[in-house]
């Protein structure tokens, strides 16, 4: 089934690994990104209405769908944001776009973060969805309570050494991605079963099981080595659920003003996977953000 009438799909050589995206629409560019247990499929419902008026690319991180999956390297360097940050700028280069604005759910939004921070020439706007900043994760760990561990237990349970959950989540790899995609959702039906199976078709692999662990891995070793220095120059729009695990806790204005002294924010009805559970309210939210000059 194509899930992106009118895309092309691409594969771009950066280091170490080949990234899979697709691309369609015209107008400025726009690079979108997933978070986890998700490939860009997460933007199927958001793309189609975005290439209207822009040039959209929706990429697999890697270790993530049909992108390859190297080593993790020494502390799971290969799987650093500042690592997948430079895959997606060689990325956008290589399709022609030495400046483009991003869009990042989940981990994606950290991956947009560190590519504001390392390319803030190339970046013009970003939107963040569902996250807070990854430079801000030393301070949430440190404030770890009963419930915040009940609700973000995958953080801690992912950067396990291999391979305590690759074995666990690998012994039934259907019901751990379907709980985990429905349990952090809020809107009952948002995931079709032709979507289901397309998420479980890439996500079963061991090696793609393996690689995800090494990109939470890299949260608690790569990404505190080598924090991003300086603050982000471009305007930020973080868009959360208003059932979400992040939106109700946190202020996630007021946390990515730590990072960037342009910021407006906007909750969206939904829990984590908004881009899928609320699309029309995102994509409008984005199509107005990357409108603005």
């Amino acid at each position: 089934m194509n899930f992106f009438p009118g895309f092309r799909s691409v594969d771009v050589e950066v280091e170490g690994c080949t990234i899979h995206a697709v691309v369609g629409g015209s107008g400025p560019p726009v690079l979108l990104l997933h978070g986890y247990p998700q490939t860009h499929l997460c933007w199927h419902k958001v793309a189609p209405k975005l290439a209207e008026k822009f040039t959209v690319v929706a990429a697999d991180l890697r270790g993530y769908g049909e992108s390859t999956k190297p080593d993790g390297g020494v502390n799971h360097v290969n799987y650093s944001k500042r690592q997948m940050a430079a895959d997606m700028a060689t990325v956008m280069e290589s399709l022609g776009h030495r400046e483009f604005s991003a869009a990042g759910h989940d981990r994606g939004g950290r991956v947009v973060q560190r590519l504001a921070q390392d390319f803030p020439e190339r970046l013009k706007r970003i939107a963040v969805l569902d996250i807070i900043p990854m430079t801000l994760e030393p301070e949430m760990f440190r404030k770890v309570d009963a419930c915040f561990g009940q609700d973000t237990y995958h953080w801690f349970f992912l950067s396990q050494p291999y391979n305590l959950p690759e074995r666990l989540i690998g012994n039934d790899p259907a019901f751990f991605l379907r709980w985990t995609l429905e349990s952090w959702a809020a809107t009952p039906g948002w995931m079709s079963e032709e979507i289901f199976a397309e998420y479980l078709r890439t996500f079963a692999r061991p090696e793609t099981i393996h690689a995800t662990c090494e990109d939470y891995r890299a949260g608690v070793t790569a990404d505190t080595l080598t924090p991003p220095a300086g603050r982000i120059r471009c305007p930020v729009l973080s868009i959360w659920g208003t059932s979400s695990k992040f939106g109700p806790r946190f202020d996630p204005v007021e946390y990515w003003r730590t990072q960037a002294d342009i910021v407006e924010g906007v909750a969206v009805p939904g829990g984590h996977f908004i881009a899928e559970e609320s699309p029309s309210e995102v994509s409008g939210a984005l199509l107005n953000w990357f409108s603005k000059s």
